[in-house]
């Protein structure tokens, strides 16, 4: 950085810059001149902007156009009697040329006063330099806000992963790059968001608190409300309380949904995750599958221009999609037939021969899906549906009419991770019921002191007519992460969850 060959304040530590930034701060108010007692500043144009709309203007021209630009400064190169520095804005750099006799003397000394970090409002004339760089040839200069932290010392390369993410806000100044994962990561969103207004699906918004723990699996957070004086849960999911709204006759509808589960974390998975969930009366699974394929080759398209997408080394191929059924695959990846299976008993013992960890409760069908994640999942690199899951495991998706050991259920898997769940909806009040309670006793059974209940009123819900729907649920952070060739969770959420550093 320029600024630190000449600046006296190199070699300080860090708390003695902020000392002699405060001073700065405080000379300043003494004069009259407090930059946090300001309001606005006339922002009229963009660095990015300008470089487009002036890309054809030859060397050591002047535009003839006057802008007032805004944002931080990032570099600072005196040089007596004129300086060039950088002011970073929303869209980019661009270069600031200052001379004293443009400014006047005390706006110079004020200038030269400057910190890197500062944020300035800046009026002047767009030209081009004569070594070919659009500036802007300041005639005034604002300091509006005073940074009072020096930025790292490398600022283009914050690489304490732990610190970017638990100071996002520094991580943003100094790696520019970062910015640009958020900016897809809402561009992702809006495209999500525009297909499936173009498929006529209605956006919705449905309870974070609930009333109390469902069966399933996912731990909750629980938390008190004082007024009712009842503790309530975040909730795990949006299913429920959309399959309602089908059965109220909003035909399609889906959620962008904050989820909170309180379970484990690593890469990919933090305790508060971002899903889309949708529902489309009068469909099944396949036509899921179908949504799916679609809008990921879109999202592809549209995000990163091809089909063919990078990921952590990989080329992922959204132009082509497998589809197998569970036992189709456990069969592919391990040559185990779940058809030679006749009792419980028979895939237990297959399960102890191959040495797949058996499940809290072995069933035919559970035990299948051991498999599945023995064999299987870290096979699945290219985009691939496995569909007809055990009833076991799928306590909301509809049997199959032919083979009601399974239901019209997919999941959806790249590069050996799970994307997506889907079903062909259970619309029979009786038989859900009946599954869960099952799901509650087991739960109850392994873990005496949960607090699982079953949602009867979803059952009543049930009981008015719930019309054949198809159902999906994807994890976003999860697709943001395939689209933006990033490693973890972490990188592609603002703000993850941290563990408090120990004051």
């Amino acid at each position: 950085m320029e600024e630190q060959k000449k600046n006296p304040a190199q070699g300080l530590s860090e708390s003695e810059q902020v000392q002699v930034r405060r001073q700065k701060l405080a000379d300043l108010q003494a004069a009259g001149h407090d930059p946090f007692t300001l309001t606005k500043f006339p922002q009229d144009a963009y660095s990015a902007d300008l470089k487009e709309e002036f890309k054809d203007l030859p060397n050591e021209t002047d535009s003839g156009k006057k802008v007032a630009l805004a944002g931080r400064l990032m570099s600072k190169r005196v040089m007596g009697k004129a300086s060039f520095a950088h002011l970073r804005d929303d869209k980019g750099d661009i270069q600031l040329y200052v001379r004293r006799d443009e400014l006047g003397d005390d706006t110079y000394a004020a200038f030269k006063k400057l910190d890197v970090g500062d944020i300035i409002g800046v009026k002047g004339e767009v030209f081009r330099t004569k070594t070919g760089e659009l500036s802007a040839r300041a005639e005034e200069i604002t300091l509006l806000a005073k940074s009072l932290r020096p930025l790292p010392e490398k600022f283009h390369g914050l690489t304490d992963t732990e610190m970017r993410y638990r100071q996002r806000y520094v991580d943003l100044i100094a790696n520019p790059e970062v910015k640009e994962t958020f900016v897809k990561r809402s561009k992702i969103l809006k495209e999500i968001r525009a297909y499936l207004d173009e498929k006529g699906f209605l956006e919705v918004d449905t309870p974070i608190l609930t009333p109390f723990e469902i069966g399933a699996s996912a731990r909750p957070f629980y938390t008190h409300h004082n007024t009712l004086n009842m503790d309530m849960v975040l909730r795990i999911e949006t299913e429920l309380y959309l399959k309602r709204l089908i059965v109220g006759g909003m035909d399609r509808v889906y959620e962008v949904g904050r989820i909170f589960r309180n379970e484990g974390m690593d890469p990919k998975h933090n305790p508060e995750f971002t899903t889309i969930e949708l529902y489309q009366a009068f469909t099944d699974f396949h036509g899921m599958m179908d949504l799916v394929e679609e809008l990921y080759k879109r999202l592809a398209q549209k995000i990163c221009g091809s089909l063919v997408i990078p990921y952590q080394g990989k080329q992922i191929d959204m132009g082509h999609w497998e589809r197998l059924t569970m036992i189709e695959a456990v069969k592919k990846y391990s040559g185990v037939d779940f058809n030679d299976w006749k009792t419980d008993e028979d895939a237990i013992a297959a399960a102890k021969e191959h040495h797949v960890e058996l499940p809290e409760v072995p069933t035919k069908g559970a035990i299948l899906a051991e498999f599945f994640d023995a064999f299987v999942e870290d096979k699945l690199i290219q985009p691939t549906f496995i569909y007809d899951y055990p009833v076991e495991i799928s306590p909301l998706a509809k049997r199959k009419p032919d083979d009601p050991a399974f239901t019209e259920r997919f999941e959806y898997f790249i590069d050996c991770t799970e994307y997506g769940n889907a079903f062909s909806e259970l619309n029979d009040p009786i038989d859900q019921k009946g599954r869960f309670e099952r799901q509650v006793a087991e739960r109850k059974a392994i873990e005496p002191d949960c607090k699982a209940q079953v949602d009867y009123d979803y059952v009543n819900a049930l009981e008015y007519g719930l019309p054949p729907t198809g159902g999906l649920g994807f994890g976003v952070d999860r697709l943001v992460m395939l689209l933006t060739d990033s490693a973890s969770i972490r990188d592609v959420l603002l703000f993850p969850t941290m563990k408090p550093i120990e004051q």
